[in-house]
């Protein structure tokens, strides 16, 4: 469809293309440029996709398939997969009831206090997590800062202990829900709730009604991602809590064990768990991550 321009006195009229049909146009030209400027990428890209993708095949073609269930089915397996389904579901409940306070003041505070406030909540996920385990056992070990006080006051120790399993996991987790749940309480209709708010409802029915629909999606990805991340957890782990069977002992820390002992289809076995998972929280974020 093309649009008639004006006629000028003795000219004849001109064509003008609409934006439509320019779009049209030049889209095959973009992707053309695209595909042609990636012709000299795909060594690189190649390498490093082959970085990536060749150790997972290494450990599906090492994995005993037919032996699986039964190792699986092992006491000692089974114990590590309770506790780690227990810990891992614990701490991601705790990122979201920590988290979504947080996430929400970050999203309405100033400028300069959430740059200062982001620094303290990215931390843990750039801090090695030994290094994050060994903050936690003298902030919350039995002479730390806060734990001598804790066990003073309430006999509670959290070192070498399921608690301290959570506790471990939930400080390398969180990070992930805050910054997800932030970003999308940041992209929210911020309109629709102040015209909410105009007709008088309350601010709490504002962001049960208005607010947490929209960004319903960005808070089912980030605790998704918290609880994977949780369940993966091993340094922060094996510093503060140990590696204590059917007490602290959670998949990853099996797994370190099967190794060091010798048992490698153990080790296989339980990474092939924790592959699977991983997979499947990628799946369950597809149209967030697979699909742009």
């Amino acid at each position: 469809m093309s649009e008639v321009a004006p006629p000028t006195p003795g000219a004849a009229p001109v064509l003008e293309p609409t934006n439509r049909s320019v779009g049209r146009a030049v889209a095959p030209r973009r992707r053309e440029v695209r595909r042609r400027g990636a012709g000299g990428l795909w060594l690189p890209a190649g390498v490093a996709l082959a970085l990536l993708v060749v150790p997972i095949v290494g450990l599906l073609q090492r994995a005993p398939w037919s032996e699986l269930p039964s190792l699986l089915a092992s006491s000692r397996l089974r114990d590590a997969l309770v506790i780690s389904a227990v810990t891992s579901a614990l701490a991601a409940a705790a990122s979201v009831l920590g988290g979504l306070p947080l996430a929400l003041a970050l999203s309405r505070c100033g400028a300069s206090l959430r740059r200062l406030v982001r620094v303290a909540v990215l931390l843990p996920m750039v801090l090695p997590p030994v290094v994050g385990g060994t903050a936690l056992l003298f902030a919350l070990g039995r002479r730390g800062l806060v734990g001598q006080w804790l066990d003073r006051t309430f006999g509670w120790s959290l070192p070498f202990s399921t608690a301290g399993v959570v506790v471990a996991a939930t400080f390398v987790a969180m990070p992930f829900f805050v910054i997800t749940a932030e970003a999308g309480l940041r992209g929210a209709d911020g309109g629709l709730a102040e015209a909410a708010r105009t007709l008088g409802a309350r601010g709490s029915t504002v962001f049960g009604r208005v607010t947490l629909p929209q960004v319903a999606p960005s808070l089912a990805a980030g605790a998704a991602l918290a609880w994977a991340r949780a369940l993966g957890e091993f340094g922060a782990t094996i510093t503060f809590a140990g590696n204590l069977r059917g007490r602290t002992q959670t998949l990853p820390l099996a797994t370190f064990e099967a190794l060091e002992a010798g048992r490698p289809d153990e080790a296989i076995a339980l990474s092939v768990v924790l592959l699977v998972v991983s997979v499947v929280v990628l799946v369950a974020l597809r149209d967030r991550w697979l699909s742009r």
